[in-house]
């Protein structure tokens, strides 16, 4: 609240002072934010967990103990702990530890990328529409809400199927999906932001529709929007995975935790504990997604 009634102040004032003012609003507040998130141990403690899954998918090829596509029969299945094979190897005799690593690489691209394209479409659509109101925005929420009232499971695989099988079609589908969630969540927040009175102030100076929503209305939009988005990164992962284990996501020999999952379930009996790493992974990343977020909107609550 405190944000919006400076920015009211700022739209009243001289260009000058208004860009000054609001530049000094927006780092206190932010300041604010990260203060009270790096009081937040579970925030915290999540926030480490994935810079490490994120260091160690991108640092893979240095990192890894083996080759993750080497094959071996006569080494299928061995179990955690076994010498050489600290999280033991799949059915195709492949080393569990750096298949999981690798797997991270396109997990988590699976989870983050669509997430961030649905971003920033969903928050650009969202915002306009938010902002002019009246028949433009009917017309565009009315469209946006036939792919609403789809379950995300079922739009995500309907999609994928009609498309065909491979990452780039599931990135597309898991965009396709979300854009809908982002914009409505946008659209309400900016609905309710436009109604204010710097809104009108910033009018009645002769500010354009652009500057408006540059200036005023962008800064107290994209925070809950933000917060919105990073809480279906978690679903997001679900959803690539379960396309993969499906076969509608990433093909193999490609190591991906969904993939892995479907060609170990034939293992579950012989080896449970290797065949559920990579579900251990994608539930780690999901929870740690989840809470992260639910951190961010506690610290974002000035109110608390």
């Amino acid at each position: 609240m405190s944000q919006i009634v400076l920015n009211g102040e700022a739209a009243r004032s001289s260009p000058t002072g208004k860009v000054l003012l609001a530049a000094t609003q927006s780092e206190g507040y932010w300041r604010s934010v990260w203060q009270r998130l790096r009081a937040d141990p579970v925030a915290m403690v999540c926030a480490a967990i994935l810079l490490l899954l994120i260091f160690a998918a991108v640092l893979a090829p240095w990192i890894t103990p083996a080759d993750p596509f080497k094959t071996s029969m006569l080494k299928r299945l061995l179990p955690v702990g076994t010498s050489g094979y600290w999280l033991g190897t799949d059915e195709l005799g492949r080393d569990m530890l750096s298949r999981l690593i690798y797997g991270g690489r396109l997990s988590l691209t699976m989870g983050i990328v669509p997430v961030a394209l649905a971003f920033i479409v969903g928050t650009s659509i969202g915002v306009t529409a938010g902002f002019l109101g009246g028949k433009v925005n009917m017309a565009v929420m009315r469209t946006l809400d036939v792919f609403y009232a789809f379950p995300s499971v079922l739009l995500a695989v309907a999609i994928s199927g009609a498309m065909g099988p491979g990452m780039s079609n599931s990135l597309m589908a898991l965009t396709i999906v979300f854009i809908p969630q982002i914009a409505r969540v946008a659209e309400s927040v900016t609905t309710q932001v436009a109604k204010l009175d710097y809104i009108d102030a910033a009018r009645m100076s002769g500010a354009g529709s652009l500057a408006i929503i540059r200036i005023q209305v962008l800064g107290n939009v994209l925070g809950p929007v933000f917060v919105y988005a990073t809480g279906l990164i978690s679903v997001c992962m679900i959803l690539a995975s379960g396309l993969s284990f499906l076969g509608l996501g990433v093909r193999p020999p490609e190591a991906e935790w969904g993939l892995m999952l479907n060609t170990l379930r034939s293992a579950i009996f012989n080896n449970p504990l290797v065949a559920a790493l990579p579900g251990l992974m994608i539930f780690i990343t999901s929870i740690c997604f989840n809470l992260l977020a639910d951190g961010v909107r506690s610290a974002m609550d000035l109110r608390k």
